[in-house]
């Protein structure tokens, strides 16, 4: 078992410790500080705290790290060597859970630990160490032994973000020449910040894509809670909206919003309603008795008051105030603005037109509402919980019990420390001066992906999702509709609702979708978002080749290529979303991809290195099913709306960008300068641009001197430009300048 392999390292370690105690240790220590600062001014993603929060934290330093590295090397006897480094590392300035030490990051104490040594024709490196089988320029292809820390994107040097982990190499030179390798490694996952519970708000290197899953206003673990409580206002609400639909829906009884099973998101927006301030207690602002006027199409009543609310005002009023008009946090159930629910227009709240939005389904979808807008009064009694009747002042109303509507949870599920990646290569070189290698890799992507499905949160138990038909009076299981039949049932005027079912047959929400009481199954339910990672198969080759020409001399000619499958892609289905199916509407879908990159290297201007690459990811199972569906609305008008399927762009996907695209065929290109200065060469600068297809650039200057053979001081400068949704572009309020100076102590 590959976990005890670490109890025999220790053992050994232990067993070669007299023998050490005898021999040379050397010992070197390099003392080093990076200060940086950010150079443009603006919110950055993941950053805002509420839909109201524009500006940020207005920080302009957010990194001062300082670093002492402890290495040792050593002999064991006269074959063998070791190889140690430890690290003491800290940055006050960084968001919190990235200031101190972290095992398997780029703030990890004990960085590497190994030993060379010799059996037979094999060399072995045994113990927590990197392996390089990679060199692409600014992008990691064939380099996936080692997990990458991405606390700051590309930004960091490869040998500093790569992650090292406990593996043994073995390497032997074939005597007909060529050289092959053998791996078996820990597997351990790339580190990006905000994929956690906490969401890492503060963290300037924040993707839209992980933002969508845990930031603190767009990020679906905080968005469905918030969409739950909305839920709960209508359900508390329901014995109003009784009265209000009266004309068109006959309630028998008290049965929440089941009477108004067929009554969706859009539906509700499209209604005009009027409400009267002066029925209330304050004649001149609105407050809750105000609502006992709430009317359909209605106007000009005795006292000449009435205002008119249209349904997206209303819907947004609800969303954000509950039924508290103060909009002050009364209600429990009130958004207060906080996650991205509605589009709303940030300069009117919370003034007269704090309500107003520009909720738009059908070209512009920028908040959640917008993208579930079939979404049934059905759906949400599923997502609301257990209700008691309450005088709140202007008459009996239903009141939810705080905690028993839906809410989320992020967990992480990842495979044991024993189970193994495994790795091979050959490298041989031909006569003509070709270097190549092939190899395979079997190990768990390191890319993480998250899964959602819905708990019961008492018991644990993952639920099974029903896409009930809905009738007049609630919905129908038994009729548990595919894809085609949704689409078909909207067309002819019957919407979908979803349920939620336990093995032993129970139907959560506030009422039961069957009987139409109070539902004896009160466990509330909870929205699961599981991180974890998957086995893929990686083959891979490359080659470099020297070139001699006349006009630029030796050019050097190299590509590597990799062909992954069975890794993940982001699928978002909007028909499935648009009906409140979050857990089917946005999965991690297996898709297997082509990567490759072509580069040319030169020298020129005596000493100045200037590499080109042309970079592409082709996804050879992108889904891409851009359909526009008709439904017929509850007033008999026959509507269209948006029931693609596709594949997303997992770093830039966001509810603000209509969860964004991906392209089918990704293409980079980076331009790559290096060249040394000063009196003999103390000095090195390198420039390296990348343009991403969509309109995204990332330009890193850094440049490095030695004062002394001991001291070092260096400077980096990233700017990030264009397109917004892109995966540079998305960083240009990140865009950030850094000194540094580093001691090396023999």
């Amino acid at each position: 078992m590959f976990k005890k392999s670490y109890l025999s390292l220790a053992v050994a370690a232990a067993m070669a410790m007299p023998s050490l105690a005898s021999a040379e240790i050397e010992t070197s220590v390099t003392l080093k500080n990076e200060t940086a600062v950010f150079i443009k001014d603006g919110m950055r993603t993941g950053e805002a705290t509420s839909m109201l929060d524009t500006s940020g934290e207005g920080r302009k330093f957010y990194k001062s790290e300082t670093s002492a590295r402890i290495f040792f090397n050593g002999d064991i006897g006269e074959e063998s060597t070791w190889h140690g480094e430890l690290q003491i590392i800290g940055d006050p300035l960084a968001e919190d859970d990235y200031r101190w030490h972290e095992s398997y990051s780029q703030h990890d104490w004990f960085r590497e630990l190994y030993v060379d040594t010799t059996a037979g024709d094999w060399d072995f490196r045994i113990g927590k160490q990197q392996q390089v089988w990679g060199t692409a320029d600014g992008i990691k292809l064939l380099d996936i032994i080692n997990p990458t820390d991405f606390r700051e994107l590309n930004q960091n040097a490869m040998e500093d973000s790569r992650i090292p982990v406990w593996m043994i190499a073995g390497e032997r030179y074939l005597d007909a020449g060529g050289n092959v390798q053998f791996i078996i490694s820990q597997s351990e996952e790339n580190k990006i910040a905000g994929l956690n519970a906490d969401g890492d708000a503060s963290h300037p290197f924040i993707m839209k894509g992980v933002d969508a899953i845990t930031g603190q206003v767009n990020g679906f673990m905080n968005i469905t809670p918030a969409l739950a409580s909305t839920a709960q206002t209508f359900t508390n609400g329901a014995p109003l909206l009784a009265g209000v639909f009266a004309p068109f829906f006959p309630v028998p009884g008290n049965m929440g919003l089941l009477p108004f099973a067929p009554f969706t998101v859009d539906g509700f927006v499209q209604t005009n309603f009027t409400i009267d301030p002066a029925a209330g207690a304050d004649p001149t602002g609105l407050d809750p008795g105000d609502f006992l006027t709430l009317a359909v199409d209605t106007g000009g009543g005795p006292t000449g008051t009435e205002i008119g609310l249209s349904g997206d005002q209303l819907l947004n009023f609800f969303a954000q105030c509950g039924f508290d008009t103060s909009c002050s946090g009364l209600d429990p159930n009130a958004n207060l603005f906080t996650t991205n629910l509605m589009p709303i227009d940030v300069a009117n709240v919370p003034t007269a037109g704090a309500f107003a939005t520009t909720y738009n389904p059908d070209a512009n979808r920028t908040s959640a509402f917008e993208h579930m807008p079939l979404a049934t009064f059905t759906t949400f009694n599923t997502f609301s919980g257990s209700v008691v009747t309450a005088d709140l002042g202007f008459g009996p109303q239903w009141v939810g019990i705080p905690g028993t509507s839906a809410d989320t949870a992020y967990v992480r599920d990842y495979p044991d420390s024993y189970e193994p990646n495994f790795g091979a290569r050959f490298r041989d070189s031909m006569d003509n001066g070709l270097n190549y290698s092939v190899n395979y890799f079997y190990g768990y992507d390191a890319n993480p992906a998250v899964n959602l499905s819905w708990h019961d949160r008492v018991t644990g138990e993952e639920l099974e999702v029903v896409r009930a038909g809905t009738g007049p009076m609630g919905a129908d299981p038994s009729m548990n509709r595919s894809r085609a039949e949704i689409v078909g049932a909207l067309a002819a005027g019957s919407t979908t609702s979803i349920l939620l079912r336990n093995s032993a047959g129970d139907y959560y929400g506030a009422i039961d979708p069957l009987t139409g009481t109070d539902n004896a199954n009160d466990n509330p339910v909870t929205l699961r978002f599981t991180e974890t990672v998957d086995r893929t198969h990686n083959v891979g080759a490359s080659f470099d080749y020297a070139l001699d020409t006349e006009s630029l001399g030796s050019v050097v000619l190299r590509g590597e290529f990799l062909y992954q499958k069975d890794t993940k892609q982001p699928v978002v289905d909007n028909l499935l979303l648009g009906i409140g199916d979050l857990s089917n509407g946005l999965v991690m879908q297996d898709a297997d991809m082509f990567k490759y990159v072509l580069g040319a290297d030169v020298t020129v201007l005596t000493n100045m290195l200037a590499s080109f690459q042309f970079i592409q990811f082709r996804n050879l199972d992108y889904v891409d099913l851009p359909e526009t569906c008709t439904y017929l609305d509850p007033f008999g008008a026959t509507r269209p709306y948006d029931c693609s399927r596709y594949t997303a762009d997992m770093a830039t996907m966001n509810p603000t960008n209509g969860l964004n695209r991906a392209e089918k065929n990704k293409e980079f290109y980076s331009f790559f300068l290096s060249k040394p200065f000063g009196e003999a060469d103390l000095g090195r600068w390198n420039n390296i641009i990348i343009y991403e297809e969509g309109g995204g650039y990332w330009d890193r200057f850094d440049v490095e001197y030695s004062l002394t053979d001991e001291f070092i001081i260096t400077g980096e400068v990233n700017l990030y430009w264009g397109d917004e949704n892109t995966t540079f572009g998305q960083f240009r309020n990140s865009s950030n300048a850094q000194i540094g100076v580093k001691w090396i102590m023999e």
